[in-house]
């Protein structure tokens, strides 16, 4: 019997979150859906982090959920509404995390993996990786608060694509339809999904959380309020933005304190 865990490393202003289901595929079960949230409710709130990359072990990221618990887990509505608040949560806390968060895919990343990738900000693909929820196939839908953020980053017609013919996606595939951010060698994904790390943590970080934040609201669609026009000029009062106006000047790198 394997045991699933989610793992947390960290390196300076960089954080790893890793997917740990030795020999499913890194399949979540319940508890890991728990503590996928509880890690990023606790990296929200670290002020000296920068930005987060998630990631499977080994050569896989996420192959779903744990399949082998649903019987019981989701014997009855009340328990599979109880279970799924458990999931909606653990990617809610991905996408509000105010700092940014990466993506590094590797191999098969299927229903609930594919659902946290579309809660990360950017995706880092390998070649080799494939991208799909063949859920039809096992009979049930999606929960259609987890449906949402796949919805959101790709549209209704790829999601229809994705939900209604089943179809795993090759990673070229998912690039051209918006679900990826690169494409790189299988060799190459970790690297590179680190040095997008390195360059997002070499920005400075409160202009980051402004960024995820304007976006976010943006995309709820109602005209923002003079109020909130006035927030986004919260940076004036910034030391980041007076570091960063004086090292432009001064021909010389910024450094940002997150102030």
């Amino acid at each position: 019997m394997t045991v699933g865990a989610v793992l947390l490393a960290r390196d300076g202003p960089i954080a790893t979150v890793t997917l740990s289901n030795p020999g499913k595929k890194n399949a979540l079960d319940a508890a890991m859906w728990r503590q996928l949230a509880t890690v990023f409710a606790d990296l929200d709130a670290d002020e000296s982090l920068r930005c987060v990359i998630v990631r499977g072990e080994g050569d896989s990221f996420a192959a779903g959920g744990d399949l082998a618990e649903f019987r019981d887990a989701r014997a009855a509505v009340d328990s599979a509404l109880a279970y799924h608040a458990q999931v909606a949560a653990a990617l809610q806390a991905i996408t509000s995390c105010r700092h940014p968060v990466v993506a590094l895919i590797l191999g098969p990343c299927i229903g609930g993996g594919l659902e946290i990738a579309a809660a990360c900000d950017l995706r880092i693909a390998g070649t080799a990786a494939q991208l799909g929820a063949p859920i039809n196939r096992l009979g049930f839908s999606m929960y259609p608060p987890e449906l949402a953020g796949l919805l959101q980053l790709v549209g209704p017609a790829v999601v229809r694509e994705l939900l209604l013919e089943g179809r795993l996606l090759t990673a070229h595939e998912a690039y051209e339809k918006g679900l990826l951010t690169r494409v790189v060698a299988d060799a190459a994904a970790p690297a590179e999904a680190l040095a997008t790390a390195l360059r997002i943590a070499a920005g400075a970080p409160l202009v980051a959380r402004w960024h995820k934040q304007w976006i976010g609201r943006l995309q709820q669609g109602a005209p923002l309020t003079p109020e909130e026009l006035r927030a986004s000029f919260a940076f004036l009062k910034s030391a980041d933005y007076a570091e960063g106006l004086a090292a432009f000047l001064e021909k010389r790198a910024p450094c940002f304190t997150g102030q």
